[in-house]
């Protein structure tokens, strides 16, 4: 399992071992999902990479793909066009080389502009209804804004918010592994 992701994702000003992916890892193994969560968390990413920075991975032969891009996007006022399209070519590879993809979709600031700010937050939900991918609505949820859960700079994640965030994307990813597990003993009793 892989999370392509940036600061957020990597953990910027905590250890790895409180960085969201890891605690992500121990709750897969507290739940009898014996699965490796690869931390593909670079700091300052945009979505610009995803496909290219996806691809050396492949020979680890990953399951999922947890897709945690777009939020350096949004603070730069980058292209939302372009956002899509770097988003939507890392899911279609993902989904060819048989990964299932959970979004995680962000919000951005409203000081960047309402009209920007709805809209950037439509590109994920479009995204998930055009390549059928299950969606977290939004990966800081109970975390953003709130000073005690915050570094100093007030945008990323203290160890607290980190577990708060892991709970967020545990809840999604095993409603997606166990209905993936349920489509595939389904197969199975067809066959």
């Amino acid at each position: 399992m892989i999370v392509l992701g940036d600061s957020l994702t990597e953990g910027l000003g905590v250890t790895r071992s409180e960085a969201f992916p890891t605690l992500v890892e121990k709750g897969l193994h507290e739940n009898g999902f014996g699965a490796a969560v690869i931390n593909a968390g670079i700091s300052g990413s945009t979505t610009a990479g995803a496909a290219r920075r996806l691809k050396p991975y492949f020979n680890q032969d990953p399951e999922v793909l947890i897709l945690a891009l777009g939020a350096n996007d949004g603070m730069r006022g980058l292209s939302l066009k372009a956002m899509e399209k770097n988003l939507s070519e890392a899911i279609d590879l993902a989904q060819e080389n048989g990964m299932e993809v959970l979004l995680a979709g962000m919000k951005i600031p409203p000081n960047y502009g309402r009209d920007y700010a709805v809209a950037f937050e439509k590109v994920y939900e479009r995204l998930a209804k055009e390549h059928s991918v299950a969606r977290i609505p939004f990966l800081l949820s109970g975390v953003a804004g709130r000073k005690e859960l915050n570094q100093p700079d007030g945008i990323h994640p203290n160890s607290k918010g980190h577990e708060i965030i892991a709970k967020t994307v545990l809840t999604h990813l095993l409603n997606l592994l166990k209905s993936r597990s349920q489509t595939h003993v389904q197969g199975i009793l067809e066959d």
